[in-house]
């Protein structure tokens, strides 16, 4: 984002979270985070502090320099949360901005936090008479007092299976569980991320994917064209294959489909993004089964970067990645 956004338009204050969840003001630098397998990019912390406001009647961030001298960042008209996972996308960053009033790209607290619970995602959806694959929730509670019981009522979902914590994204901690004895190394790999951990029936289809786009106050929801994610090489789209274009994924956008399934997948997409109450942008994903459209998550901040299917499917339906930017911006400033 840092290369692409329109810098005749934008003022950019870079904002890095470190490992001890310090704000730190960093370089306005895009080569310094290129993902890099071998050394991926760390926000290190240079001794400097990003102050947020300290009441809504204000929008000025200030930043206290490594010296100890404070000097004013200006006035935020936006922040933009281009964050994955607990602390980030699932609510409580939101939570913060709200509470010291700054306006924010993305879904709200209650859509963020839906959106990052697989288990409340696929309860919401259900509820709004939206196709799920069958899954159990399992605390670590349960794993640890009736194993047993456990993998009785897992493999019963049938083979292969796929666990995966509750809360977690860019498939850390996920697992495909081809055979019973492949179960217990899954869930705690699994519980490594979360306490809580969802095992889903596998389900044989395409893989399909659909970006949405929220609409202005009084405007519809928008769907893209979808894209198609290939296996060929791998077990299924890991953390590498999103992130570092590790060979064995293919991503095809727009995807094979007729005008019917095009149509299908994008009022699913539509229903589901509203029905968690969504705001801003999501990847709705999908399984394309014998008998249908299965939706497998929504991600209220889907993958950003070059290779990542959110843009290439609005690329693909004629918005470039900076006018996706601007949109997105656009969109969030009208909701403020």
């Amino acid at each position: 984002m840092l290369a692409a956004i329109d810098r005749e338009r934008y003022d950019i204050i870079p904002v890095g979270i470190t490992r001890d969840g310090a704000y730190v003001l960093e370089r306005d630098d895009a080569a310094a985070f290129a993902l890099n397998a071998d050394a991926m990019p760390t926000v290190v912390d240079n001794g400097t502090r990003v102050r947020w406001p300290d009441s809504a009647a204000s929008r000025t961030l200030t930043v206290r320099e490594a010296d100890g001298s404070e000097r004013v960042l200006g006035e935020a008209d936006i922040v933009f949360p281009i964050l994955h996972g607990p602390w980030g996308e699932d609510g409580t960053l939101q939570g913060m901005l709200e509470l010291v009033g700054l306006p924010y790209v993305g879904s709200g607290v209650l859509a963020s936090a839906l959106g990052m619970d697989k288990h409340f995602t696929k309860t919401v959806l259900q509820h709004a008479g939206l196709p799920v694959a069958p899954w159990q929730t399992v605390s670590a509670l349960q794993w640890r007092t009736d194993p047993d019981a456990v993998q009785q009522s897992s493999t019963a979902l049938g083979l292969p299976l796929f666990v995966k914590p509750a809360r977690a994204g860019s498939s850390v901690g996920v697992s495909k569980v081809s055979s019973a004895d492949q179960l217990g190394a899954a869930i705690e790999l699994a519980l490594a991320e979360d306490d809580k951990v969802l095992i889903e029936a596998g389900l044989a289809g395409r893989e399909v994917e659909i970006a949405v786009l929220g609409g202005r106050a009084g405007e519809p929801t928008r769907a893209s064209v979808a894209g198609e994610i290939v296996v060929s090489g791998r077990e299924f789209y890991d953390f590498a294959a999103k992130y570092l274009d590790a060979p064995g994924i293919e991503l095809v956008c727009p995807a094979p489909l007729s005008d019917k399934e095009l149509s299908t997948m994008q009022s699913l997409a539509i229903r589901a993004f509203d029905a968690i109450g969504g705001e801003g942008l999501a990847r709705v994903d999908f399984f394309l089964t014998a008998d249908g459209f299965v939706i497998n998550e929504i991600n209220t901040m889907p993958g950003f970067t070059p290779i990542s299917m959110f843009p290439k499917c609005w690329q693909a339906s004629g918005l470039t990645y900076p006018q996706l930017i601007d949109e997105l911006i656009d969109v969030a400033l009208a909701r403020a």
